[in-house]
């Protein structure tokens, strides 16, 4: 088994599209809600309020039988990928003295740390520098969670605090079982990526203007200039902490196994079928707040299904080509990343000072922290979408396990 890089955009080739294309994507993200809102009678207001404070949107009551209906689909989708995993062959491998030694399906595979490129496994003990990320994070959760007067000043701001530890935390967890990490090998791009984050997170915030299916608590106070600075420097925190972690995640290969050789996917005109899911996520975006009761899971797919479906039609590589040879194991990965990462997101949440609320339709009971148990599964194409923008901007591939038959 090595671990290795995906070969994902390996030429330059091409790059002048992606731009392009992912600029188009996100000039569609910003209009096509407006559009539509405006087309369903929100007032203007509802985009140009800041910080947002105003409630428009009138979310429809708990039923039992939409909570059981999506429950049901969601528990069948996580138990079948779970019964995949404990029924696969585990794929045992250990180190000594730098030779690692695989069993795969009774074969036995020796290897040096030399010959796996870019993840190869360390000997050297956890870094000390993950040591200080582990007490910041410690430090920071005590800060947003009590309300010492010496740190009033601190309440407000200690979201980007508690997640600057939780990144290097991670961080250090994965150069401590690879001998490799987002920091240590292209620290340049992890500030691509944090860049990258605060503009792609806004979108989220921009779209959920029509639809308000979360809004924030103790902001009212805070200037324009506030409040967009301290959201800005908060959301730069999503892509480092979800596509850390998943790097973390792949040092774990059993989490996987058997997911890379599954269900295979294919599209006999995969430009078409990419247009055609092009269309329906710029439809999706655009009937998002005119009917927020009913499509509010599309907050989540719709993007996705943007911007993949412009790559994919326009002959461009995507982070789903995978599924045509039937390796499902990075999307898996990215899903339990940014599930991982939102259960952090949602339990730091909770106590802060400054801190955001739900108000989902048909399905808002039953939280775990603030956040309605069922909401949790948008965490599982969230991890896609982050994926999806870095790779566009070359800031990150995913590292998977790769094992020879």
């Amino acid at each position: 088994m090595k671990l290795c890089y995906t070969k994902y955009f390996a030429s330059v080739k091409g790059s002048a599209c992606r731009l392009a294309l992912a600029l188009m994507a996100l000039l569609l993200i910003l209009v096509l809600p407006v559009a539509g809102g405006r087309w369903g009678g929100l007032p203007v207001t509802v985009w140009t309020e800041f910080p947002p404070q105003t409630i428009v949107v009138q979310h429809a009551p708990f039923q039992w039988w939409v909570f059981v209906t999506l429950g049901v689909i969601i528990g069948s989708v996580v138990v079948t990928l779970v019964w995949r995993v404990v029924r696969s062959t585990p794929i045992a491998w250990s180190w000594n003295n730098g030779i690692r030694e695989c069993w795969n399906d009774g074969e036995r595979e020796i290897e040096t740390s030399s010959t796996i490129p870019g993840f190869q496994h360390s000997i050297i003990p956890f870094p000390r520098w993950g040591w200080l990320g582990i007490g910041w994070m410690l430090v920071a959760w005590v800060i947003a969670w009590t309300r010492l007067p010496a740190l009033a000043w601190l309440q407000h701001h200690t979201y980007v605090l508690v997640w600057l530890g939780y990144i290097v935390t991670v961080l250090a967890l994965t150069q401590h079982r690879a001998g490799t990490c987002l920091l240590t090998r292209r620290p340049t791009l992890l500030a691509g990526l944090a860049v990258t984050s605060s503009i792609f997170w806004w979108g989220f915030e921009f779209m959920n203007r029509g639809v308000q299916n979360w809004f924030y608590k103790n902001v009212e106070n805070f200037s324009a200039f506030e409040y967009a600075c301290m959201a800005t420097l908060s959301f730069m925190t999503v892509l480092p902490a979800v596509l850390a972690t998943y790097d973390w995640l792949t040092t774990h290969p059993r989490l996987t196994s058997g997911l890379e050789d599954w269900v295979h996917i294919r599209f006999a005109h995969p430009r078409l079928a990419g247009a055609g899911f092009a269309l329906a996520g710029a439809v999706g975006l655009f009937f998002l707040p005119v009917y927020p009761n009913v499509l509010f899971p599309l907050l989540w797919i719709a993007p996705l299904a943007l911007l993949c479906g412009l790559l994919a039609a326009s002959g461009e590589a995507t982070l789903f080509d995978d599924l045509g040879r039937g390796d499902w194991s990075t999307l898996v990965r990215l899903s339990l990343a940014a599930l991982i990462c939102g259960v952090f997101w949602e339990m730091w949440n909770m106590y802060s000072l400054a801190r955001w609320v739900y108000d989902v339709p048909y399905v808002g009971r039953f939280h775990i922290f603030e956040m309605p148990v069922l909401g949790f599964a948008g965490y599982l194409p969230f991890g896609w979408e982050c994926a999806a923008v870095a790779m566009i901007f070359r800031l990150w591939q995913p590292m998977v396990p790769k094992v020879k038959r």
